[in-house]
């Protein structure tokens, strides 16, 4: 049996407008969890965390909110940040003005975000909505991270030259994305060493 990468893991706060974000502290790294509607967030982070605090359903959009989650490793604490949804056709106008008011009001000049895991559907790659989110994120002057969710419905054959072909159509990440799924626990614990490595460095 492998040692968990992350011993401890709790919820801190839900945010549904800036007021209620909590204070940064530049002690406790953050990394932001973001992906479309339905990408499979809520599993990767309860996988990711060992326990079943992010709420999941058949749902797009269920995350409304922020989820800031503290987990805790052998070599320190982080924060877990579960940024909602987007991209979801049935959101209105206003909501999806909601949404970026929200996501802008928490990046913005918030030192103690290191990262951000940009999800993304291995069946389907980067669309449009990922690929302007990725440009915001960088216009943000923050780094991001491709995961790539739900690989259990490819060909574990067909995962690196699936992955290459993205990886030539262009898309922006810090390092090589690492392929995963919740349903299977596959790459979960690649991804928990990276973050924690990453913050470390």
């Amino acid at each position: 049996m492998t040692e968990r990468i992350f011993t401890k893991a709790r919820i801190e706060a839900t945010c549904f407008n800036p007021g209620q974000l909590i204070p940064e502290d530049i002690n406790i790294p953050e990394i932001a969890v973001a992906g479309r509607s339905n990408v499979g967030k809520s599993s990767l982070i309860n996988a990711l965390l060992g326990a079943r605090l992010a709420k999941t359903g058949q749902t797009p959009g269920k995350t409304r909110s922020i989820n800031f989650y503290r987990a805790e490793s052998p070599s320190g604490s982080l924060r877990i940040v579960d940024l909602p949804g987007y991209g979801y056709a049935k959101r209105s106008k206003d909501e999806r003005n909601e949404w970026q008011r929200l996501v802008s009001a928490y990046m913005r000049d918030r030192e103690s975000l290191r990262l951000v895991c940009h999800l993304v559907d291995f069946r389907h790659g980067l669309l449009k909505n990922d690929k302007e989110l990725q440009e915001w994120i960088r216009s943000e002057g923050k780094k991001i991270f491709v995961v790539f969710t739900k690989a259990d419905k490819i060909a574990k054959g067909k995962w690196r030259s699936t992955r290459e072909g993205y990886i030539r159509d262009g898309l922006y990440s810090y390092d090589v994305p690492v392929i995963t799924s919740a349903e299977k626990k596959e790459g979960i614990d690649s991804l928990g060493e990276f973050l924690v490595k990453f913050v470390k460095v």
